[in-house]
């Protein structure tokens, strides 16, 4: 499955910044973390509803991704972040 290093950060990054307001913050699968430990970073950080975090992360393990917030960059940049820090894999489109 993807890994972390397979995203070039700092060209999501800055391909995000450049798009405006419609953007996506993108979770990817990955074979580390359970499903408790994502369901519960995307209530934390994201304000996912238990059962809507519940649904992005099965969607994201059986499709391998899955758009977990929209909105203008200088507000997702920050979610993006602390998913990162949390060591999940994320990207924008």
């Amino acid at each position: 499955m993807n890994k972390k290093s397979d995203f070039d950060e700092n060209n999501d990054v800055k391909k995000a910044s450049q798009k405006g307001k419609n953007c996506s913050l993108i979770l990817h699968n990955d074979d580390i973390h359970d499903f408790e430990y994502v369901i519960n970073s995307l209530v934390d950080i994201c304000k996912h509803e238990p059962i809507q975090a519940e649904q992005c992360t099965y969607l994201v393990h059986y499709r391998g991704s899955c758009s977990i917030k929209k909105g203008h960059y200088i507000r997702l940049k920050p979610m993006y972040d602390k998913l990162v820090e949390r060591e999940l894999t994320v990207s924008f489109d």
